[in-house]
């Protein structure tokens, strides 16, 4: 069945990382580097200039985030990246992304505990969303509520790492805020609250990206 067809619910998108890690050995990393590495490459064939600003929250989206920030860097492409948490809270995976784009000197802008960051957007040809993916459940609380309005504010154009940040993965809904994406490039396959009328609003254009999950795993779907 072409990934296209195919409709991930939240439990189902985790599960799929896991099994892809334990049954086949493929690392999170390598799933993290090849999601970044794909998502810099869409947006460089979308012929952007930058700067691209790229909002990184502490799971494996925000690792996501620092991948493309690496790519983007080896591609002369300015790009700054803002981080919404202390680096020792990071995922185990973010944080190694972390310290690549620390080692080469990549602009990094420590946001935690700010609850605005209107200035540091403010300059944007582009917003790369890595806030939150597929396993957020509850409204989004402070100061996350008001940075995703300020992200929807802004002239730039926004691009979601997976889902845009507070929609709900299975019904579509925001909760209670949403990002408003101009493009979502989700992996594996579509996701279950995609199909929703009000998802629309939020998800602009929609791409599938593979991130290397093995046919045999998604063949089970």
């Amino acid at each position: 069945m072409s990934n296209n067809q195919l409709l991930l619910n939240r439990n189902q998108a985790r599960e799929l990382d896991r099994k892809a890690m334990e049954e086949f050995g493929i690392s999170g990393l390598v799933l993290m580097e090849t999601a970044g590495r794909s998502i810099a490459e869409y947006l460089i064939a979308l012929k952007i200039q930058g700067p691209v600003i790229i909002c990184c929250g502490k799971g494996n989206n925000g690792g996501d985030g620092f991948v493309v920030a690496r790519y983007l860097n080896e591609n002369k492409i300015p790009v700054r990246v803002l981080i919404f948490s202390e680096p020792k809270t990071l995922s185990p995976d973010a944080k190694v992304n972390y310290e690549k784009i620390e080692k080469i000197n990549i602009p990094i802008i420590y946001c935690y505990g700010k609850d605005s960051v209107i200035d540091e957007l403010a300059s944007a040809e582009w917003i790369v969303d890595g806030l939150f993916g597929t396993g957020l459940e509850g409204n989004v609380k402070p100061p996350f509520d008001n940075i995703i309005k300020e992200i929807n504010a802004v002239p730039a154009k926004k691009l979601a790492i997976d889902i845009p940040s507070g929609l709900d993965c299975d019904t579509g809904k925001p909760l209670g805020v949403a990002i408003k994406a101009n493009y979502t490039l989700t992996f594996v396959a579509l996701k279950k609250g995609f199909t929703q009328a009000e998802a629309s609003d939020y998800l602009g254009h929609v791409e599938v990206i593979d991130i290397g999950i093995p046919n045999e795993l998604l063949c089970k779907y």
